[in-house]
């Protein structure tokens, strides 16, 4: 890699103030693609300008490496800009730490990725669930296959809930082999080959920019080396998540109630009803209800720091699934069963929800008017349920580490 590009890489605006710029641009531009389902281009660009896109490179890649303190501050501040945008942000920024932490993508396609990703925004994203299947998460395995070819491998299938499909630079997509032996894993394909085809099928409640479309895979060839797997049966159909990066997602979320709270704050300050005479922000119901959604945003903020300091002090702990609750056992003899990633999304996730959901119910149709922001907060942050681990297999894990040993 050239010096300067590695020299871009390293330029991550990681500091507090650097960080509430992107989140302000982000927020400028969040109502509109929320509105129409729009890619989040504005966003993305203003990310990449900060450097975030690429601040998980490891080091001897040329870039700086992401630590977990730095991976909550990041991520909340898009969140609380455009949670959309952070979702896309973080799919490429867990890329990248995949790649630094247990390297799969051939040596020379990831230098090319990364040549690029010092010009331009380069979205990478792994792309996994399909519409029969659903999530990998619950198990089975794919129905896109990559088949042999004299020179490398065809892919083909469909893929449903693809995040960040439009714009994505880069596909890794979990297919299984048309082997005698079969074999599963991620092939890399470049988002611009023309047996790619992006179905709108995303038309959520929340995360409307987010891009979560349908791909259609068509006879894509890629040379053999774009291929990592494993025989069927010896890899879990999710692996543990890299310590740092697992926080993204539950950060993320965490900017969406801090938003809503801020949005709560300005609100009470300024609605006068006739009948009052004075600001809501005086009334104790309201005094109270900020004090509950701030005492929500506290506690999932305190988790998230604390589960930091344990990942950046070396004490990591994987993302618990029932496939591997009990290679957690040991690992919650040392720092408690609390402290499993699993557990921090749901947590977190809980309390953003709550924070959320009370402010909303607090002040009424106005919070349910589209001309006003609370609504589309509630709605990007209920969808923090869906992503991986879910409720039940997060307690599930947990449960079964602690019984089970």
């Amino acid at each position: 890699m050239s010096a300067v590009a590695a020299a871009a890489l390293r330029e991550a605006r990681l500091d507090a103030d650097s960080l509430k710029a992107v989140t302000a641009t982000l927020a400028a531009h969040a109502p509109t693609h929320d509105a129409d389902a729009s890619f989040p281009w504005p966003g993305i660009h203003a990310v990449h300008e900060a450097g975030l896109l690429t601040a998980s490179v490891a080091e001897h890649h040329g870039g700086r490496g992401l630590s977990a303190r730095e991976t909550v501050d990041v991520f909340a501040a898009l969140g609380e800009g455009d949670p959309s945008v952070a979702l896309i942000s973080a799919m490429t920024v867990a890329q990248h730490a995949f790649q630094a932490a247990s390297p799969t993508w051939p040596a020379g396609l990831y230098e090319k990725v990364l040549r690029e990703s010092a010009e331009r925004p380069t979205l990478l994203n792994a792309v996994r669930a399909e519409p029969e299947l659903g999530a990998p998460a619950r198990g089975g395995l794919p129905a896109t296959t990559a088949r042999r070819t004299a020179d490398g491998w065809s892919v083909s299938g469909r893929k449903g809930f693809a995040t960040g499909s439009e714009g994505l630079a880069y596909h890794a997509v979990w297919v299984v082999t048309d082997e005698a032996d079969q074999r599963v894993g991620h092939v890399i394909v470049p988002g611009d080959d023309p047996g790619i085809r992006i179905e709108r099928t995303w038309d959520h409640l929340g995360m409307r920019a987010s891009s979560t479309h349908d791909v259609i895979y068509d006879d894509v060839r890629v040379p053999f080396e774009n291929f990592s797997g494993a025989p069927v049966g010896t890899v879990p159909n999710n692996g543990a998540i890299p310590g740092a990066i697992a926080l993204a997602v539950p950060a993320l979320y965490l900017g969406v109630a801090k938003a809503a709270l801020a949005a709560f704050v300005e609100f009470a300050g300024a609605r006068t009803p006739t009948s009052l005479g004075r600001p809501i922000a005086t009334l104790e119901r309201i005094q109270t209800v900020a004090g509950e959604a701030h005492a929500q945003i506290t506690q999932a903020d305190l988790v998230l720091g604390a589960v930091a300091a344990q990942i950046d002090g070396g004490r990591v702990v994987p993302t618990p699934t029932p496939g591997n609750a009990g290679a957690l056992a040991g690992a919650s003899e040392r720092v408690g069963p609390a402290a499993s990633l699993g557990l921090v999304k749901l947590l977190t996730s809980r309390g953003a929800i709550a924070a959320v959901q009370g402010i909303v119910a607090a002040i009424g149709n106005p919070g349910l008017t589209r001309s006003l922001p609370f609504e589309r907060h509630l709605r990007d942050v209920l969808c923090a349920r869906p992503h991986p681990p879910q409720d039940d297999a997060a307690l599930l894990a947990a449960g079964r580490s602690i019984l089970l040993p």
